[in-house]
């Protein structure tokens, strides 16, 4: 007899619950949710771009660091085979100033200047 009445009143309650709520951004009166996605557009949304744009702007305007001297580890950059694109030597992505090979970076071994370095 109790688990009839429980399972009666469970099953009737669930519907209502379920119609009484429309989701979780509408929990105010009817359409007033409009409102709230509003203010937080406004009052969240938009100072977070702004944030990122003055981060983005003070890394810009940063002066530059120098770059670390290479230092052949033994454990980086091991080559057992080689890549079967170009010389074999340099992976698909490879950037001449940031990733060194086994010898050091590009750059200091071929005598050239850095692109960044415009007078």
């Amino acid at each position: 007899m109790f688990s009839q009445f429980f399972r009666r009143t469970i099953s009737q309650s669930a519907p209502q619950k379920a119609a009484a709520s429309s989701g979780p951004a509408s929990s105010g009166p009817p359409g007033s949710s409009h409102k709230t996605w509003k203010q937080l557009s406004l009052f969240v949304a938009l100072p977070a771009v702004a944030l990122a744009m003055a981060n983005a702007i003070s890394s810009v305007t940063a002066e530059e660091h120098e770059r670390p001297e290479f230092v052949p580890y033994e454990h980086l950059r091991i080559r057992t085979k080689r890549f079967p694109w170009g010389e074999g030597k340099k992976s698909l992505f490879h950037n001449g100033e940031t990733n060194p090979l086994p010898k050091g970076y590009e750059d200091e071994l071929n005598g050239e200047s850095s692109i960044m370095d415009v007078d």
